[in-house]
């Protein structure tokens, strides 16, 4: 069941603007990044999303292209080459923007829709998966979140009238999800019968008679609507940048693979011509699980057998960089960042200087780090011990990792 996303980029957000800004929200540059690229990043990592398609203003095409371009040049690349879409321009109103955007899925014809603002940059990998999950069993459905403040009705002069009982209301968010060939047609009925122009997409389902259903959202998925969401957003988004990273940690990752019949070796993510091959429940890179687990270790969140145990079978063959990414993600999450990485293999046969250079580059560009961060060594152990007698290959990691002075 294919699940397309259509991204709403087209407003002109002239709330939120700050007075050195002079572009639309969407595009305005938090942590480094746009609010476009933070909300295109989360749909196209997530697996549940698999087309994504973003809806512009006209004149805003330069924009665009240089709101998308880190993820072009991040561990995102792959999958911006395979899920996004050229953008679509929009029209006068929300609605109307909507609309061209289905219109211009029409040739793909997937079976479903998500829709969210592009000023939504927190949406969660979690909050995608229950959206997919949702369309499922229903042709509609919101993401909200219960109102848990106490809601009163005022008059024009500020005199409070009646209080709300609020233990039946949500607060719609985005995405809002729908089967495709549905909102489609109800987009194409509101353009040609109704007036009435409607501020979300589930008003448009309700409209033609559609049972819209809730799915829960989260309080953090917040739309940037004013300055001071843009401030909240920075010092979010930003945090691993500015806050002050006092706490330094050290840690030490060690990993052995045996030989079997094979033709090459992959350490450091970069593939060796070798007479043999490195035994092992995934690709048995050596160097990469050396790294992962040095990193766990500084965090003090367990190693990668935690994480990634040998008996699930989904990481049977796995590329190592996915666990090496997830261990860098982690640190990322805690707003520290990585300083420096050490490797050194520890074998006598395939020679590794010859590859070191490679080995350096594909670590730094896993790790989003420069590779002078990266120091690759390579040793033997005089023909003594396992390695000695080239029954395979052992690596040693040590990383320091720099965190927020956090109290426990």
């Amino acid at each position: 069941m294919t699940c397309a996303a259509i991204i709403v980029a087209a407003g002109a957000g002239n709330r939120a603007k700050r007075s050195s800004d002079i572009v639309a929200k969407q595009y305005i540059k938090i942590a480094g990044k746009s609010v476009l690229c933070h909300t295109l990043a989360t749909f196209l990592d997530c697996p549940e999303i698999d087309l994504v398609k973003v809806v512009i203003a006209r004149g805003d095409e330069a924009l665009y292209e240089d709101a998308i371009r880190p993820l072009f040049s991040s561990d995102l690349e792959e999958k911006a080459k395979a899920k996004l879409l050229l953008p679509v321009t929009g029209g006068e109103t929300r609605q109307a923007s909507v609309r061209n955007g289905l219109e211009d899925l029409e040739a793909i014809r997937p079976q479903t829709v998500l829709i969210h603002d592009a000023a939504r940059p927190f949406v969660t990998a979690d909050i995608l998966k229950r959206c997919r999950n949702a369309l499922k069993n229903d042709k509609a459905f919101l993401v909200a979140t219960p109102v848990t403040d106490t809601i009163k009705r005022v008059s024009s002069d500020r005199v409070i009238e009646e209080t709300i009982d609020r233990t039946t209301l949500w607060a719609a968010q985005t995405p809002q999800g729908f089967d495709y060939a549905f909102i489609l047609n109800a987009h194409r009925k509101a353009a040609a019968e109704s007036a009435q122009t409607f501020t979300d997409d589930a008003a448009v389902a309700e409209w033609v008679g559609q049972q819209v259903r809730i799915v829960e959202g989260a309080p953090t998925n917040i739309k940037l609507t004013n300055r001071g969401d843009l401030d909240m957003a920075e010092q979010s988004l930003g945090g691993a940048r500015t806050a002050p990273l006092s706490d330094i940690r050290m840690g030490t990752g060690y990993d052995v693979h045996a030989f079997e019949d094979g033709d090459a070796v992959i350490i450091g993510g970069v593939s060796i011509p070798h007479d043999r091959k490195l035994k092992g429940h995934s690709d048995a890179d050596v160097g990469l699980h050396a790294i992962t687990d040095a990193i766990l270790g500084a965090i003090a969140d367990g190693d990668i057998g935690t994480h990634f145990p040998p008996s699930d079978p989904q990481w049977k063959g796995a590329a190592s960089d996915l666990f090496l990414k997830d261990a860098v993600r982690r640190v990322t999450e805690r707003a520290g960042r990585i300083s420096n990485i050490d490797l050194t293999i520890i074998c006598e046969a395939p020679k590794i200087g010859p590859h070191r250079p490679a080995i350096r580059a594909r670590i730094a560009e896993i790790c989003d780090l420069s590779v002078g961060r990266i120091s690759v060594k390579a040793t033997t152990s005089e023909q003594l011990g396992f390695t000695g007698r080239r029954e395979g290959i052992a690596a040693l990691a040590s990383v320091c990792v720099q965190l927020p002075d956090i109290e426990d």
